[in-house]
């Protein structure tokens, strides 16, 4: 695709649906970033270089290369306000992140910890935190691995397609988001939704590990492989995991029931495997009427 087709607007939906299908679903920079101020001239560079002599150009010759555009014709870009240390996530962010989610005991306190928390470069992606949902006095804590679009943008878990078919499942066993605790392992939306990479999971794996603690569920839901291999410290696979009651263990020993199943996302794409998925809520069921009656 040329740039003198993109006049036409069959072309500029092409390529649009091109982004979108790519992940490209929304701008990093309120104004255009200006790529060739480095390269401009200098003005006085610019005053000591000869005058070039003016050029005849035939109706059929093509230009040979685009115009330089001068620096002073295109507005500055923004500052960006990210921290250089915060686009390399290491160690050192992720013991900080060790330390500030030990140093929380309220919710609340968690909460204001992770938006002031600027180790994790998701989050200067995202726009918003994406904490919780749901009732933290709930008996039963869900885990999904992060959050999607819809999520991003409202501030909440499970708010989109999946969250609809989960509330679905939460309602096929009397449940709903008033009785149950909802979270995310990674509490800020990847960048086209791409898959969390294992250092900035191991760098909000503190945040989430402190979030059950603190609502010490009495039952504990893994939506989806990396939610079970994140908390239960397993590298199994979801379709082995799932069905099969494992115990997630806090830093203060309390064990809890967990219980892995398939991540609502994964049901949507194969509708097939929702059986499997309504058989591991009805584990959950029983496990929450069993310990209730306890």
């Amino acid at each position: 695709m040329t740039a003198a087709s993109l006049n036409n607007r069959s072309d500029l939906a092409d390529l649009l649906a091109f982004y979108a299908s790519a992940g490209v679903d929304e701008a990093l920079e309120d104004a255009p970033v200006n790529r060739f101020a480095e390269a401009a001239p200098r003005p006085a560079e610019r005053a000591a270089a000869p005058a070039a002599p003016p050029r005849e150009t035939k109706a059929a010759e093509q230009p040979t290369a685009s115009p330089r555009l001068d620096a002073s014709q295109v507005p500055d870009a923004p500052a960006r306000s990210v921290p250089a240390t915060a686009t390399v996530p290491d160690e050192a962010q992720a013991a900080l992140a060790r330390q500030m989610a030990a140093s929380a005991s309220t919710l609340d306190a968690l909460r204001q910890h992770m938006a002031s928390f600027d180790g994790c470069n998701l989050k200067f992606t995202a726009k918003n935190l994406v904490f919780a949902d749901g009732n933290p006095q709930a008996s039963l804590m869900l885990v999904g691995e992060a959050p999607g679009r819809d999520e991003d943008i409202e501030g909440l878990p499970f708010v989109g397609r999946s969250g609809r078919l989960l509330d679905r499942m939460l309602a096929a066993i009397g449940l709903d988001r008033t009785s149950a605790y909802i979270a995310n392992v990674i509490p800020w939306r990847p960048p086209g939704n791409r898959t969390p990479t294992p250092h900035e999971t191991e760098i909000c794996r503190p945040f989430i590990e402190r979030q059950i603690e603190l609502v010490n569920p009495k039952v504990l839901v893994n939506l989806g492989g990396p939610s079970a291999k994140t908390l239960l410290n397993t590298s199994e696979g979801i379709l082995r995991l799932r069905g099969n009651w494992r115990v997630h263990t806090t830093a203060s020993g309390i064990a809890i029931p967990a219980m892995p199943t398939l991540h609502p996302a994964y049901l949507l794409r194969t509708p097939a495997h929702k059986k499997l998925a309504w058989r591991d809520f009805l584990e959950v069921k029983a496990k929450l009427r069993g310990l209730a009656a306890g």
